[in-house]
């Protein structure tokens, strides 16, 4: 996700007036080119993202649980 968000406007720019499906697959392309090393931040930020998430959910499922 935080890869796609970071480059979907650059695949756009790069490819103007192509579908959102294409955009799609070139984002999907450009993530399997990627190094484990240059993928590593956005997996980094993908946990933390999970983490967070679970987090608020537990949070609000306390609160709610009355």
């Amino acid at each position: 996700m935080f890869f796609a968000n970071e480059n979907r406007d650059i695949v756009r720019a790069e490819n103007p007036g192509i579908s959102f499906g294409q955009v799609g697959k070139l984002l999907g392309e450009k993530w399997k080119a990627l190094t484990p090393e240059d993928k590593t931040p956005y997996e980094n930020k993908a946990e933390a993202d999970k983490k967070r998430y679970e987090k608020e959910k537990a949070e609000y499922a306390k609160k709610n649980s009355n």
